[in-house]
């Protein structure tokens, strides 16, 4: 990542993109350099180090206040390649499609002055877990709340780093300094979003381009007595924001329930433009429901999470009512009404009453793990 030799002359391909610029760091992660570091020399910052930490960086570990300015910020970075980017896609004159990825929000919680302190403290609501609440779930929730829990049996010699697999207690005012300095990273982010619309309009192609704005997942501030991610299928992680803008043919202002799925974004941008879709991508087509044609076209989603390869290997399924989280090789699991306990606070698993709902549900979710099974070649003769 370090080596700037190579990314000087490397802008891809890659995973399907004709150009690319890369980063990899949270803030001031160890990860930084590539197009980043680039970016920062051309800028005149020949010691970008001292912003990063060691083995890559000079400056330890920083919390809350990043040292960085922010015109070095990696979200002015990603802001002005992406509006440079729009400007080569107009002088060339042909359709483009070009994803802006921002890493903000995301631990650690740093972000540059002002930023840092645009919001109170004191003034946000901190979430809390509610005293009972994992009585009835896998043992795993349980450990998160326990002072050093030990998760070796989940550990296996294949699998990497575990996300949220450790102890989730945080001081309310520690936990309350993150939350506000998280959406002073949120409102940064912001900033550099606002001014990629401005320069769509200033390039008259606002009216001509389709905008997708999400999110890969969501994040815990003590919901649950939880914190950042993990395999915990909560709402608070596995339900994103989604935007959709095309005027004239997205109906302004208008709000769905419908169930979206991330691998449904390929399938319907290919729609839009016009091309059918490969054979092994298994999303539907969203265009309907974003250009109110219908009310939806899924009746499910399904979440997955594995971070081991048995131990931790997870499955959710989705209704417009009712979750059912599944356990690989494990006799717990959870199962939420949605539309009776909106909080998720009351586990129906082990639920004499709703036995049959698990049952139907488990039949649900293997269907749906069958019809999303690529037909990798097509049937050409009768054999």
């Amino acid at each position: 990542m370090q080596d700037l030799e190579f990314w000087k002359t490397f802008n891809g391909p890659f995973y399907g993109f004709d150009h690319v610029e890369l980063a990899r760091n949270h803030a001031d992660e160890a990860h930084a350099g590539q197009h980043y570091a680039l970016w920062m020399e051309e800028k005149g910052c020949k010691d970008w180090r001292k912003y990063f930490q060691p083995p890559t960086g000079t400056t330890p570990a920083q919390r809350h206040r990043w040292n960085i300015p922010e015109e070095l910020h990696y979200n002015t970075w990603i802001t002005e390649r992406t509006i440079a980017r729009l400007g080569h896609c107009a002088v060339e004159k042909k359709p483009f499609f070009l994803w802006a990825s921002y890493f903000d929000p995301h631990p650690p919680y740093l972000v540059p002055e002002p930023w840092d302190r645009m919001y109170d403290p004191e003034q946000v609501t901190v979430p809390q877990v509610t005293p009972g609440e994992h009585d009835r779930n896998p043992p795993h929730f349980r450990k998160t709340q326990e002072e050093s829990p030990d998760f070796s049996d989940w550990k296996e010699p294949e699998g990497k780093a575990m996300h949220g697999f450790g102890s989730h207690l945080q001081d309310s005012k520690d936990l309350a300094r993150d939350i506000a300095v998280y959406y002073g990273m949120i409102s940064l982010m912001d900033k550099g979003i606002g001014r990629i619309l401005d320069a769509l309009d200033a390039g008259k192609e606002a009216d001509n381009t389709i905008i997708v704005f999400t999110s890969d997942h969501g994040h815990f501030h003590g919901q649950h007595g939880l914190n950042a991610k993990g395999a915990f299928h909560y709402e608070d992680l596995v339900r994103v924001p989604f935007v959709v803008s095309w005027p004239g043919n997205v109906p302004q202002g208008r709000q769905s329930d419908a169930l979206q799925s991330l691998v449904d974004l390929p399938t319907s941008f290919l729609a839009l433009a016009g091309i059918e879709k490969p054979r092994i991508m298994v999303g539907l087509d969203q265009t309907p429901v974003w250009l109110g044609k219908r009310d939806s076209v899924r009746d499910h989603a399904l979440i997955e999470n594995r971070h081991q390869p048995t131990t931790i290997h997870v499955k959710t399924y989705i209704d417009s009512r009712y979750k059912l989280t599944v356990y690989y090789e494990h006799e717990y699991g959870e199962l939420f009404d949605l539309e009776s306990d909106p909080g998720e606070i009351v586990n129906l698993w082990d639920d004499p009453d709703s036995k049959d709902l698990k049952a139907e549900l488990t039949r649900k979710l293997l269907f749906a793990e069958m019809g999303k099974e690529p037909l990798w070649m097509p049937r050409v003769t009768h054999a």
